[in-house]
């Protein structure tokens, strides 16, 4: 039997590079969607046309690019250049255009708000096409490794480490020299004095980096990329990365909002859920949050801008056999809003001389209100609730109210927070295991986020393709009517020339009025 024949390389064909892509094929969409968004009005820089010199590249052929490669997991501008040359999808959508490495580079280095803006643009596009429902959104963090090794990440302690290292060194060679002087050994002399001498300019470094650490206020600093931070990745792991926060709506499991932090996520739930509000133009809506978030400033601030929160609540500290035992934990006190005022299990009432208290945390502060009674001096259960000797003592948080309201929220719907890992870890778990973005080669928060936007932007694309099919997806991006976002300046601006024709309206008729005025004066007399 025969081998399945090929066809001769120097067959000539009569073929066009439309019909080797198929209808169905993502490459048809990315192409429909770049060509529909106008990319000055979402924010990228655009390159203009020239009257002289060579040609420059329309900026949507490296948008295409970016798309395609982020969906094929390829984000390095050198790999994607080959691409240009050998993969037939992508001479499809670039129609046979070949750019370099660098342009390619340059693109995604220098329109991170614009990729911030385009993701914004799409979750618009699918609220509009129905597919996020905006009642229900799961909110997390992820870590990404930045462009930076632990080595080059810095703070006091191991500043200090160093410091006594190079010292303990320098002396043991200062001890060694003196020995081998005396017995007058020119070549290991003359090695000890360059061993000393790099431990001087090693010095000088960690010295250097120490009053950078201070001037900048931070705990600690990072040499390679200076926004990188080392965060607690999972139990003791600790890593040099960024934060990437999502909100996922439970739908279709799609992104609605994200942004990319250099901190952990106690201080991030405000912000990543208002960018969720803002984003679908919502009036309320529920989010489910895991305890990391669990902050009672975030909680209230969340429910002041009219979203409903379920952030888990942390277990409480263990009791002890010299302090509280459970049945005394502060959950078992009664607070009473109308006489501002605790019942503790013994019926003992706790009061507050009204006093606000101010206490500092790192880059967190709150004020609170102590509680205490008398009655606790001669209480005959007071080993079992505390081991003060003034007594049991309680502080309310100013924020108590809305962090109560959350936690019987919380209890009251356990049903619903077990939702929170089906929505929101597939797209981490998608991200980081299966396409591999679980690094950034990037430097600096500003591009970090660009390119973590292109990410979430490039995963809701896809999601968007399995759900609806590749030809409804296109039909339905055609007749879209796209809003961009009004820019800032461009507002001021209009509303200055609006300001401004006004005047001279106003200018103008008070000039006639007044000519009117003395013209009739003039004919009368």
């Amino acid at each position: 039997m025969q081998h399945i024949q090929g066809t001769q390389r120097y067959q000539l064909q009569m073929s066009s590079l439309e019909g080797k892509i198929a209808i169905e094929n993502p490459v048809r969409f990315i192409d429909a969607f770049v060509e529909h968004i106008s990319l000055e009005s979402v924010g990228f820089i655009v390159q203009t046309v020239k009257s002289e010199g060579r040609p420059s590249f329309d900026s949507k052929v490296f948008l295409k690019i970016y798309l395609y490669g982020y969906l094929n997991g390829l984000r390095s501008s050198r790999k994607l250049e080959k691409e240009c040359v050998r993969n037939i999808e992508l001479q499809w959508l670039l129609e046979d255009i070949r750019p370099n490495y660098h342009s390619i580079s340059d693109f995604r280095k220098d329109n991170p708000s614009g990729l911030k803006k385009l993701f914004k643009l799409f979750v618009s596009f699918l609220k509009n096409a129905d597919l996020i429902a905006g009642e229900t959104i799961a909110i997390d963090g992820t870590k990404s490794r930045a462009h930076n090794s632990k080595k080059a990440n810095f703070n006091q302690k191991k500043i200090d480490k160093h410091l006594a290292y190079i010292e303990e060194r320098t002396q043991e060679y200062l001890t060694e020299l003196e020995t081998n002087d005396v017995k007058d050994n020119c070549i290991t002399v003359t090695k000890i004095q360059e061993k000393i001498e790099r431990l001087k300019k090693n010095k000088i470094r960690y010295e250097l980096l120490e009053e950078q650490l201070k001037a900048s206020g931070e705990p600690q600093v990072s040499t390679t990329d200076h926004d990188a931070r080392a965060l607690l990745v999972q139990g003791q792991v600790v890593e040099v990365s960024y934060n990437i926060q999502a909100a996922v709506d439970d739908k279709y499991n799609l992104v609605v909002a994200t942004h990319t932090i250099n901190r952990n996520d106690r201080n991030a739930l405000s912000t990543i859920s208002i960018e969720a509000k803002e984003n679908l133009g919502l009036e309320s809506f529920t989010i489910l949050v895991d305890k990391g978030y669990h902050n009672g400033r975030e909680i209230a601030a969340c429910q002041n801008e009219n979203i409903t929160t379920i952030v888990a609540q942390p277990a409480q500290g263990k009791s002890n056999e010299n302090g509280t035992t459970p049945a005394y934990l502060v959950s078992n006190f009664v607070y009473n809003k109308e006489t501002d005022t605790y019942t503790c299990p013994a019926n003992q009432t706790l009061k507050t001389t009204g006093t606000w208290h101010k206490k500092t945390r790192e880059k967190d502060s709150y004020e609170f209100k102590k509680y205490r009674t008398s009655a606790c001096k001669e209480c005959p259960v007071k080993d079992l609730c505390t081991s003060r000797k003034g007594g049991r003592e309680i502080d309310r948080s100013q924020y108590a109210e809305a962090v109560e309201k959350n936690n019987k929220l919380y209890h009251e719907s356990k049903a619903l927070y077990r939702k929170r890992q089906e929505i929101n870890e597939h797209i981490f778990g998608t991200i980081k295991r299966q396409w591999g973005y679980n690094h950034t080669n990037l430097t600096g928060l500003e591009k970090v986020n660009g390119e973590h936007s292109l990410i979430m932007l490039v995963y809701n694309i896809k999601r968007t393709m399995n759900i609806l099919g590749i030809p409804d997806l296109i039909d339905k991006i055609k007749k879209w009517n796209t809003k961009y976002p009004i820019k800032g300046y461009a507002f001021i601006k209009m509303t200055f020339f609006k300001g401004i024709s006004a005047f001279k309206i106003i200018r103008q008729l008070l000039i006639s009025s007044k000519t009117d005025s003395l013209t009739s004066e003039y004919c009368a007399n």
